[in-house]
């Protein structure tokens, strides 16, 4: 459960406790989401369901992890849904795989690092979706001949990714998309060069720029503040000939 009062917000699994600078707050065993909980100092604090942009800010961290403007776009490009299967490759902290499950995704997650893996999966239990998403350690590339398709969708934030790509024909299921992400145009290009040498379609690479407004007596203007480039997605489709 998410637990919120002003600009202080933690995460508290029902029946625990908490201490804060309001006083102490224990958490029923019951408790439902929508409900106002006091300390011991008769301090109010709203119990709210964890949703996903608060995944971004509440699950442990185990690098940068993908922003949710990328993940909106490989949602919306490629149209997954409940009851799709998902391949994943470089979980990191899980927010994408994570993102994915709370769809109704099925999803099968690589990450190569042992700790990292295993931070993931406690996040996939803070994001309630430990049902819908498996958390596999190792190297998704290594073991690609082992894997069990078809996929509806393939993401892979990985420096190996192009390598993934050469054999997406054999994962992907018709009409199924891959979609990797890098910081690197290199890597892009050459993921992209990789989708189109093997026979995909629909094969193109966006950047994802977003700026925020300011409105002041002044007028009105983007924001000089934050970052506005993250990374590049390299989309491409499997539409296999009838002929």
């Amino acid at each position: 459960m998410l637990v919120v009062r002003g600009n202080r917000e933690f995460l508290l699994e029902p029946g625990a406790t908490q201490e804060t600078d309001l006083g102490v707050l224990e958490l029923p065993e019951d408790i439902e989401p929508g409900t106002t909980v006091e300390t011991h100092l008769d301090e109010s604090f709203e119990v709210r369901r964890l949703r996903g942009p608060d995944l971004f800010d509440h699950l442990e961290r185990t690098g940068a992890p993908m922003m949710p403007r990328d993940i909106g776009l490989v949602v919306g490009h490629t149209g997954v849904a409940a009851g799709d299967r998902a391949l994943d490759a470089g979980t990191g902290t899980g927010v994408l795989a994570a993102y994915l499950g709370r769809l109704g995704v099925e999803v099968t997650t690589y990450e190569r690092d042992p700790e990292f893996a295993e931070v993931a999966r406690e996040n996939m239990e803070t994001a309630g979706v430990a049902d819908n998403v498996t958390v596999e350690t190792g190297d998704i590339a290594a073991t690609i001949d082992d894997l069990k398709g078809p996929f509806d969708l393939i993401t892979l934030d990985t420096g190996d990714a192009p390598e993934v790509v050469a054999q997406a024909d054999d994962l992907l299921a018709s009409g199924g998309f891959i979609a990797t992400y890098s910081p690197f145009v290199e890597t892009a290009r050459a993921c992209a060069e990789a989708a189109r040498e093997a026979g995909l379609d629909d094969v193109e690479t966006l950047e994802t720029i977003q700026r925020e407004m300011d409105f002041d007596d002044r007028g009105s203007r983007p924001s000089t503040a934050g970052v506005g480039h993250t990374g590049y997605l390299t989309f491409a489709r499997f539409l296999p000939s009838l002929e």
